[in-house]
């Protein structure tokens, strides 16, 4: 028998943040002209399992429910599978619902963890993706976000920082443990003008990493890849492509002929030169045809190629676009094959094409498609 007392009482919110997170809710659910009759409320104490409940009538004649849980900026993405099967139920009229993660600000990494587990979300900002499957849609992005704090973590766009990145992503590494000192031993002991990072500096990475749930620590102190697209997505909007210095020249040799010249360049495959982008993309996963030949040179061999090719610099009309690399990484791992000058890794040609313009995607889509996602499923 329920209290007089508090029969009537709506609970409270549990603090400002849940209070605000719910006004913003509750303009979302207003916006659009065809949607009314919704309200916002917090959840009583005696159900723990959310924070908010928005409910309200569909067009299709049916009631709508909305679970919403509250999280600070402190929540990351290595804690969402925990709340990943929490049930969202109503009463004998709801027959659509949905789980919503709110946050001040809703980072790109965690807007798709929301959106592969079906999950619906919004930020402080009304930037959200509010989706009863069948039933309502609300997307709003763009919205400038409300005094984010500073959040620690790796710079992935660095060299370094890169290093430890595409030994996770190698098709040839794929599914296996890492500790934290094998990576920096895994670098001392491979044939590439590298520099092994610092142990301070795989730790911060691998921490990162472990936040934002692309990797997942292991019973044994390793750890593994958990996503890997998903990493390789984050890595690549970061990648800057334009640090390398490119060169365009103009070469006589075409064919066989200049695969032959390149190959006496390199012939042990010592890191000096290699196919790169679209190029690389050519031999790994035939896609896109293009009439020049990318490359990545080591600048120590810059004047003795352009000797062997009798090679130009042009300002237009090249057919060699030669990369002299900003760090040496981009030559990790690479594809060696017989009788033929070795290619930039899967990964790394991956990131180049992406950013190289024209059909870039299209070849990069192909060598996830045909190189990369084999192999990583493949390990699972």
């Amino acid at each position: 028998m329920n209290n007089p007392k508090y029969a009537n009482r709506r609970p409270a919110h549990a603090s400002a943040l849940e209070r605000d997170l719910g006004e913003v809710l509750l303009r979302l659910l207003k916006s659009p002209s065809w949607l009314q009759g919704w309200s916002v409320e917090p959840v009583a104490i005696a159900e723990p399992h959310w924070d908010l409940k928005a409910s309200g009538p569909l067009p299709a004649g049916s009631t709508g429910l909305l679970c919403v849980e509250c999280k600070s900026l402190n929540f990351q993405p290595s804690q969402f599978p925990a709340l990943i099967e929490r049930s969202c139920e109503g009463g004998r009229n709801v027959v659509a619902t949905s789980k919503v993660l709110a946050m001040p600000w809703v980072s790109p990494r965690m807007a798709a963890l929301c959106q592969r587990h079906g999950w619906s979300w919004f930020d402080l900002a009304g930037n959200c993706r509010l989706e009863i499957p069948g039933a309502l849609l609300i997307e709003r992005i763009g919205n400038e976000p409300v005094k984010p704090e500073r959040r620690s973590g790796a710079n992935l766009s660095t060299a370094e920082a890169g290093l430890v990145v595409r030994a996770l992503l190698a098709p040839e590494n794929a599914g296996q443990r890492w500790t934290q000192r094998e990576m920096v031993a895994h670098f001392d002991n491979i044939e590439a003008p590298v520099r092994a990072p610092s142990l301070a500096l795989v730790n911060k990475v691998v921490q990162h990493l472990r936040d934002q749930a692309f990797v997942e620590q292991l019973p044994n102190r390793g750890f593994r890849v958990r996503d890997y697209q998903g990493l390789l997505q984050a890595w690549q909007e970061v990648y800057r492509f334009n640090r390398h210095t490119r060169h365009r020249y103009f070469t006589l040799l075409q064919g066989h002929r200049l695969q032959e010249k390149l190959r006496s360049l390199d012939p042990q495959h010592h890191a000096l030169l290699a196919y790169a982008a679209f190029s690389a993309a050519d031999i790994q996963a035939p896609a896109v045809r293009q009439p020049r030949t990318w490359l990545y040179l080591n600048p120590a061999l810059e004047s003795e190629f352009q000797s062997a090719l009798e090679a130009k610099p042009v300002d237009s009309g090249e057919n060699l676009i030669v990369l002299i690399p900003d760090d040496g990484g981009v030559f990790y791992r690479m594809d060696v094959g017989n009788n033929r000058l070795a290619c930039t890794n899967a990964v790394q040609t991956y990131v180049d094409c992406s950013h190289s313009g024209g059909r870039g995607e299209e070849a990069a889509e192909a060598i996830l498609r045909q190189r990369l996602d084999p192999a990583w499923s493949a390990s699972r």
